[in-house]
């Protein structure tokens, strides 16, 4: 992956004598200090003057003296006046395109070069600095900037294994993905997460952040440091629990930066932003103004999936009827899911649910539905809006009809919420399903339309097919009166409409016009001041 010009490694012929010499990392220079200077991390910051707001941070995290115009950005930006003292758990929400990934690199490639880390070693023991992404991709953009670097002090690097840079000083940089399994057992000196407001875990979809800061602490050194860097994204979360409790407060240990992107990079375009803005202020703020997203809430809480959660996958009963539905894949990034449920008085019960993820043939996955499916005797199953007619010609092959719904997902996702809050739903135990289904987020669009979906880089496979196996079995349901009458639409005073009333109620429509036609007769007779009535 190319970096940008600033971290290429130097070639043979453009590298500058002096970087080619062995450096002296037991002087005592500040971080700041060594990003100014041509022998250290220099060459990565050419120009310094567009850096100058990542200095205060810098300055700010590591208690570095400063002028009064950096303390007044220093305020602007934490909330708190800068005391002078350093910082060993920090959390820097900064707009897209800020310069978060450079930073962390750098933080983790000075705590690597200048800390005497062995001291808290036992001996043949290694320390660690992990910088962790969301995923493998933006792991593989963090490495190359890691190599970036360390390439400036080839002298000091021993070997490149896979995601690792050994050093030579008894100290390893990696990076690492989202995972509360990634740093168990290891003697870590640095934890840095970049886009941490966004770690997802691909086990469940569920935001791992806190998981993963507590699985790392035990292991993490004395004087060890804890940095997250981040864009805001919603109200809610582990790095959304660190802004409201820390940040502005004067007596916190934890610092909380935040700044918009251009405060922290100048020589982004800021017509550019103008026009994003105007064409979704609420989404581009977030981005560009490191603002928490206001149209955005949690969909479903844990409590009510978890008290939905009652049972694991159920056998066929001969006895019963079951409903199928369907969420294709064409098999390369998302997961191919089938949901089983059928009623149980005035509850959906979801019977089972299948999940083949990525890679794989769409064929083949079919034909396994495909037997699932005749287990419970099902002969007619829904999908939801997938792209082209292939999932409805593979099914036939096996006898299935597939239909595709009438509702679009976010549709299915607001009956399906509305039947869990009522406790009307009993769902199959499942991680997976349970971390899907408590990521599904609620926007608010334009006009008051509402779109349920789940979060960037998160998955909703099994949550759709469970959410439509559970809408069509309510919807196949009998009607009660009571609810029959609620959804005939209130403006329509058509007879039709009356007859579909009184059909409901098991009245006799004929006799009910007869006898309402008599009250009239009578009301109008009395009206008139008596005489004998006609009665028909």
């Amino acid at each position: 992956m190319k970096l940008i010009s600033a971290l290429e490694a130097p070639t043979k012929s453009s590298t500058p004598p002096t970087l080619a010499k062995p450096k002296d990392f037991s002087k005592k220079l500040s971080i700041v200090e060594a990003v100014e200077s041509p022998e250290f991390f220099g060459p990565l910051f050419r120009a310094q003057e567009s850096w100058s707001n990542w200095k205060v941070f810098l300055k700010t995290l590591y208690g570095l003296q400063m002028t009064e115009a950096e303390r007044a950005l220093a305020k602007e930006c934490t909330g708190r006046e800068s005391e002078g003292k350093a910082f060993r758990e920090a959390y820097a929400i900064v707009g897209r395109r800020g310069g978060k990934s450079r930073i962390a690199s750098l933080i983790v490639a000075y705590e690597s070069l200048f800390g005497d880390w062995r001291r808290h070693l036992a001996p043949g023991e290694r320390a660690y600095a992990f910088l962790i992404a969301t995923d493998k991709v933006q792991a593989g953009v963090c490495l190359a900037y890691l190599k970036g670097v360390f390439s400036l002090f080839p002298n000091m690097v021993e070997k490149i294994i896979s995601d690792e840079i050994v050093l030579k000083n008894g100290v390893t940089a990696c990076t690492k993905t989202a995972s509360f399994r990634a740093g168990r057992g290891f003697s870590v000196f640095a934890v840095v997460g970049d886009e941490i407001g966004f770690w997802r875990d691909f086990e469940t979809s569920a935001n791992p952040a806190s998981e993963v800061i507590a699985s790392l602490i035990p292991g993490l050194l004395p004087e060890g440091m804890l940095l997250g860097l981040s864009t805001p994204y919603s109200r809610q979360g582990f790095l959304f629990e660190q802004f409201e409790e820390n940040f502005g407060r004067q007596d916190s240990a934890t610092l909380i930066w935040r700044a918009p992107t251009l405060t922290m990079n100048p020589t982004y375009s800021q017509e550019k932003i103008n026009k994003l803005l105007q064409k979704d202020r609420s989404v581009y703020s977030s981005e560009y103004l490191a603002t928490w997203r206001e149209d955005l809430e949690s969909f479903l809480s844990r409590e009510v999936i978890e008290r939905a959660m009652t049972h694991g996958t159920l056998r066929p009963e001969p006895t019963k009827r079951y409903f199928a539905f369907v969420d294709p894949s064409g098999g390369r990034s998302d997961s191919m899911t089938l949901a089983i449920a059928h009623r149980e008085g005035e509850k959906v019960v979801v019977d089972r649910v299948e999940e083949v993820r990525p890679p794989f043939d769409p064929s083949t996955v079919v034909e396994k539905f495909a037997g699932v499916l005749a287990l419970f005797q099902i002969k007619e199953a829904r999908s939801d809006r997938y792209a082209g007619s292939w999932p409805e010609t593979a099914f036939r092959k096996y006898s299935v009809r597939l239909e595709m719904s009438n509702l679009s997902a976010s549709e299915l996702y607001l009956e399906f919420g509305a039947l869990m809050n009522m406790g009307r739903v009993e769902l199959v135990k499942d991680d997976r399903l349970l971390g899907q289904l408590q990521s599904l987020e609620r926007r608010t669009q334009s006009g008051g339309r509402e779109l349920i979906d789940h979060p960037p880089y998160g998955h909703d496979d099994m949550a759709n097919a469970a959410a439509g196996a559970v809408v069509l079995a309510f919807q196949q349901r009998t009607w009660s009166p009571e609810e029959m009458e609620a959804r005939l639409p209130t403006a329509i005073k058509s007879e039709r409409a009356e007859q579909l009333r009184c059909a409901i109620r098991g009245d006799d429509y004929t006799e009910k016009k007869r006898q309402e036609s008599a009250q009239e007769e009578m009301d109008e007779f009395m009206r008139q001041g008596g005489g004998s009535p006609i009665v028909r």
